[in-house]
């Protein structure tokens, strides 16, 4: 899809085709959609950035909290989004090793227990070892750096899933 194709949509096709770039959180093209034409794709990229930030902390955290667990249930269940089950694959989530499988369906319930929301990271840029060091990391960090670093890894993950749909 071009600039031309993205500046030219109805809202209602704006909302469907960018609404999951921010996992199950249409509201953010919603917002998006009247700020149109966008210059370029780097303009595109600000916009859909700006109302998560402008968002409130509660906002925010229901936007995190609309992540699936990494190899977790929904991708045991199938029931993963398939921009999600995609991203997982590309890091060898879905060909873990049991003691992986274990260490991380354990890091997951501790992160999730410590911080109220799951473990996120952009993971079509990282690795399945990458992935579990990361998490064992940040399970130190304070509740506060854990928001904005996950926060910061939602907005990777909407980059790149942009890139995938503008050309």
């Amino acid at each position: 899809m071009t600039r031309d194709d993205v500046n030219s949509l109805s809202k209602a096709a704006f909302v469907e085709t960018f609404g999951s770039i921010y996992e199950h959180s249409p509201w953010v093209a919603d917002a998006v959609e009247p700020e149109r034409p966008f210059a370029d794709f780097e303009a595109l990229i600000a916009k859909m950035r700006a109302p998560v930030e402008a968002s409130s902390k509660e906002q925010k955290l229901a936007l995190l909290r609309a992540h699936p667990e990494l190899a977790g249930k929904a991708a045991i269940d199938g029931t993963l989004t398939q921009a999600s089950q995609e991203e997982q694959a590309s890091a060898g989530l879905d060909r873990m090793l049991p003691d992986e499988f274990q260490a991380l369906t354990e890091m997951n319930a501790a992160y999730n227990d410590r911080f109220g929301f799951p473990f996120i990271i952009c993971v079509r840029r990282a690795t399945k070892a990458g992935i579990l060091s990361a998490m064992e990391t940040r399970l130190n960090n304070t509740i506060e750096q854990e928001f904005e670093t996950a926060l910061g890894e939602v907005h990777k993950i909407a980059e790149l899933r942009l890139e995938g749909v503008v050309s």
